[in-house]
């Protein structure tokens, strides 16, 4: 076979390739898109993931490291995968010398997010974690600190803040159209039954706040554009054969500085997808606010929020790919997951004393 420079002077291209911008498909396949590798194969990044990485721009699935080893055939056959970027959890340290590979994506239980993607930073790999960013305020540190080691970047899952309408309320919180805010209503569940085994589990970092309860908690930070000052929650368990570790529901309360709160609650026992803002001359609201797709809402002055209508894990990662390419910032980096575990770990210290406030 005859390799590129040799194709390129034998096709009559070569004085037209020393003069000319080398066409998309004679360049490495590295330097049109960045490599990913998802690392742990459970539902989102079978049903979310690996999907809205056929529709990305600028990167597309290379790898996977999993433990499971039946999955492996069935994703290189609908992937495409070769074998040598399939890895297992053992074996993944090799990653750091395969050049196909650009970024880890750490999809794993939240309790093995920390061991994850400081091995992925080690390996010399940018890392994508997914929310929430580890388990402990201390586990997110430790993140931080091998990716800054290794110079890779780090950027954490919060899908919504690369959406459209999310980003218009994030404006909202500098330009204040409805005057100054007041107080503001996040809420994220969903009934379970039955529910996935490691969310049941609290050394998995398992339980509704984990889960379901960083949106409102990042919601209620970017709705404001401010940082809580303290914090007061309690946890409601209906069904205590099920949740005999982690909590079910869990209402929370934030308060801001300028007076503004927030009222907080997520559950694996409630439906709910709702973002509500009240300011001194209006208000808005998205509803829902956290649902992979059409996201959309209202505000009193008339104006429409219409459903973004894109794949938003897709432009979650083009974002984070263009960050990498360009080597600019990250839209949410691992500062901004570590201060959602802060307030995490106080909202179960205010909960284990009865909803005791306690300051931020």
């Amino acid at each position: 076979m005859q390799d590129r420079r040799t194709f390129i002077k034998k096709s009559g291209l070569f004085v037209a390739a020393t003069t000319l911008p080398i066409p998309n498909f004679l360049l490495h396949k590295n330097k049109e898109k960045l490599g990913v590798a998802l690392l742990g194969l459970g539902n989102y990044s079978t049903g979310q993931l690996a999907p809205a990485l056929q529709e990305t721009d600028y990167c597309e699935l290379r790898g996977i490291v999993t433990g499971s080893p039946e999955k492996i055939p069935v994703w290189q056959k609908k992937y495409g995968i070769k074998d040598q970027n399939v890895y297992n959890y053992d074996n993944m340290d090799e990653i750091a010398n395969n050049d196909d590979i650009d970024v880890i994506y750490v999809v794993v239980p939240t309790g093995l997010h920390a061991k994850y993607a400081i091995k992925a930073a080690n390996a010399g790999k940018h890392v994508w974690c997914e929310k929430p960013m580890a388990k402990t305020s201390e586990e997110c540190r430790q993140i931080i600190e091998a990716c800054n080691k290794n110079g890779v970047k780090l950027s954490i899952g919060y899908r919504m803040q690369h959406e459209k309408n999310t980003q218009t309320l994030m404006k909202w919180a500098e330009t204040k159209p409805f005057g100054s805010m007041k107080n503001l209503k996040a809420e994220a569940g969903y009934y379970g039954n039955p529910m996935n085994p490691w969310k049941l589990e609290k050394e998995m970092g398992g339980g509704a706040m984990y889960d379901m309860g960083v949106y409102p908690l990042n919601a209620a930070r970017y709705t404001t554009g401010l940082e809580p000052i303290s914090v007061s929650a309690k946890h409601i368990i209906n069904r205590p054969e099920i949740f005999d570790e982690v909590d079910e529901t869990t209402v929370f309360d934030l308060e801001f500085p300028n007076g503004i709160t927030a009222n907080c609650r997520t559950s694996f026992g409630e439906s709910m997808n709702n973002l509500e803002v009240d300011c001194k001359d209006g208000w808005y609201y998205l509803r829902p606010f956290q649902s992979y797709s059409g996201v959309k809402g209202k505000a009193s002055d008339g104006t429409v929020l219409a459903p973004f209508g894109k794949n938003q894990q897709a432009v979650q990662m083009d974002d984070d790919a263009l960050a990498i390419i360009n080597d600019k910032k990250v839209m949410v980096p691992g500062e901004d997951g570590l201060k959602d575990i802060i307030i995490l770990e106080k909202i179960y210290e205010s909960a284990s004393k009865n909803g005791e406030r306690l300051s931020l």
